[in-house]
């Protein structure tokens, strides 16, 4: 059945991808996606994809997640990243208490949430809780949701560090500041939340220390192989699979337009004559498909192993964050060649190619991507070498 639904909400966004790239330079200049573009996804059952079925979710294959929001992406950029950032979040919901998926959605199944990860706040342990306070950025779609997920280190009452945290808030419990004004995902509106020290109590908190171990409270409740699956490959992969659509998009655009264009500076050629053009062209799509074909082979290993409730190997998950820095990487490329064969033109403000190409880098510098932690962790375990205790994998 949840294949059956995946390929209905794979449908729905394909019907929408002409009005989300009629959007895209509406979307860049406004900062923000709009609320038409994120309600048209919402009718898709996109945002569902990845929820919990306790919760009125599709609990569906994470690749059925990851192709919907490479089609997005490929439309317009700033809509796939915010997409994926919203929808990879029930997922980790999920992995939270019973108690905190039904303080989000036992009133309403549709109540999304934003994230900031990195742990730039404080939150000091007190009775039943938390009290959690400080400022997050770049948390994307966040106007676009009434909860929020933070990361933070925990520390005891003489500031030691004794645990990892996400933390869980409602929107009575943060400010947003608009301060996103970027060279590229310019419409993603990832924003700064702002706390003022608040308690967050016991069961709207998860470690990570139980997240890397795979052993979660929300497996209480949700019972599917895909709460199962480590938080580094799923996440990870939900930064890359849009820059994979991004490259798609800008592949599109480029052939599209290169099949038309004349190269005045050449007797008047036709760009798509070239040799030259060609093999780029070729070389950025086999960048494409391997970023791709890397992901739906990973993460079809992981859900094999969810699913048979065995042990995944932490080679598994060391190589699905080596594939997944060098899908981004791959992308990077794909992009780049592309532009690079587009010619004066693509400069103009407005062009797809050029959007594309400024979208994929930006999203290249959100740290998950960062490939020298992710390959040094591969290569040290392959040499025999112990992974580190702070790594996400």
């Amino acid at each position: 059945m949840a294949e059956n639904v995946g390929h209905e909400v794979l449908a729905g966004v394909r019907e929408l991808l002409p009005t989300l790239r009629e959007r895209a330079q509406e979307t860049e200049d406004a900062r923000v996606v709009s609320a038409d573009s994120i309600k048209a996804l919402e009718g898709t059952g996109f945002f569902r994809l990845l929820q919990p079925a306790a919760f009125g979710g599709y609990e569906a294959d994470p690749v059925t997640f990851y192709a919907a929001v490479r089609l997005i992406a490929s439309a317009c950029g700033s809509t796939g990243w915010v997409s994926s950032v919203l929808g990879v979040h029930p997922w980790h919901l999920g992995l939270f208490t019973p108690q905190a998926q039904q303080d989000v959605w036992g009133s309403d199944q549709s109540t999304r949430m934003s994230s900031s990860y990195a742990p730039t706040g404080k939150a000091v342990t007190v009775d039943g809780g938390h009290t959690v306070g400080g400022r997050w950025s770049f948390s994307s779609g966040c106007d676009h949701a009434t909860w929020v997920l933070l990361g933070q280190i925990v520390t005891d009452q003489e500031n030691r560090p004794i645990d990892f945290r996400t933390f869980l808030l409602p929107r009575s419990d943060y400010a947003i500041e608009d301060v996103w004004d970027t060279v590229g995902l310019r419409g993603t509106g990832s924003n700064d939340i702002v706390v003022s020290d608040v308690f967050v109590p016991e069961h709207r908190s998860l470690s990570f220390i139980d997240v890397t171990k795979l052993v979660v409270p929300g497996q209480e409740l949700n019972h599917g192989a895909l709460f199962r699956l480590p938080y580094g490959s799923v996440f990870p992969y939900g930064i890359t699979a849009p820059i994979i659509g991004m490259a798609t998009g800008a592949y599109e655009a480029h052939v599209a337009y290169t099949r038309e264009r004349v190269r005045v500076a050449y007797a008047g050629q036709k760009a798509a004559q070239d040799p030259h053009a060609q093999v780029r062209v070729a070389e950025a799509a086999a960048e494409v498909d391997s970023a791709w074909l890397a992901l739906e082979r990973n993460m079809a290993e992981l859900m094999d192993h969810a699913r048979a409730r065995e042990e995944i190997p932490i080679g598994l998950r060391l190589r699905v964050r080596r594939d997944q820095v060098r899908g981004t990487a791959a992308s990077i490329r794909a992009v780049d060649r592309l532009f690079e064969n587009s010619g004066g033109r693509a400069l103009k403000t407005g062009t797809p190619i050029q959007r594309f190409w400024r979208d994929a880098h930006a999203g290249r510098v959100h740290a998950i991507n960062d490939p020298e932690r992710a390959l040094t962790m591969y290569g040290g375990a392959e040499f025999g070498l112990p992974v580190p205790a702070d790594a996400m994998f």
